[in-house]
């Protein structure tokens, strides 16, 4: 099926167009509707307002026509604290900062076109960290496998919250240093 979806949309913290955090909300609820009696899911608004109120908080809607059909959204980690360093990995070769990728969602009508990994790509496109990190719910073995066919690797886990899944950290590279990230020792090798 060809994608509907021609219209990509970017926002940046301290520019949200009115109405940005209700459309990230209805579109959560859509893509969560058979888990939105889970306490965790119930939260998005908390975690929308904590994302978006970041500096350097990127955001990338996508439109079918009026109707927005998904997002990626995101914000630049502060260097040396980074919530993934618990996992044990700790890269080297000059890879310091990261961006966060906090979601990507796509509401259930417009899934397996594509418009997930468009949204991802136009989220890192522009990025000048070094790396971009995310979590994936264990339990969902095909969503890893899709992040690791975009170039992320898994670095080890964890639960942030006591009440959410835990969830696979998945690491990737933004711009090549001296060489590949090997996730699986925490070391970098060189390429050539």
């Amino acid at each position: 099926m060809e994608p509907s979806v021609t219209d990509l949309r970017h926002h940046q913290h301290g520019n949200l167009p009115e109405g940005f955090r209700q459309m990230l909300i209805d579109v959560h609820a859509d893509a969560y509707a058979d888990q939105m009696d889970d306490p965790f899911h119930q939260r998005f608004a908390w975690f929308a307002d904590h994302w978006s109120g970041m500096d350097g908080f990127s955001c990338v809607v996508a439109y079918d026509g009026d109707e927005p059909t998904g997002f990626a959204y995101g914000a630049p980690l502060t260097p040396g604290r980074e919530w993934w360093r618990s996992t044990g990995y700790q890269p080297n070769n000059g890879y310091s900062s990261t961006y966060a990728v906090s979601e990507v969602m796509v509401r259930p009508r417009w899934r397996k076109q594509g418009i997930s990994e468009r949204l991802h790509e136009a989220l890192l496109k522009e990025r000048t960290e070094d790396l971009a990190v995310l979590l994936v719910d264990v339990t969902h073995p095909k969503v890893q496998a899709l992040y690791e066919s975009w170039g992320y690797a898994k670095a080890g886990e964890q639960q942030p919250f006591a009440d959410s899944p835990v969830y696979a950290v998945m690491v990737k590279p933004l711009r090549r240093l001296a060489g590949p990230v090997d996730v699986a020792s925490g070391v970098d090798h060189l390429a050539s």
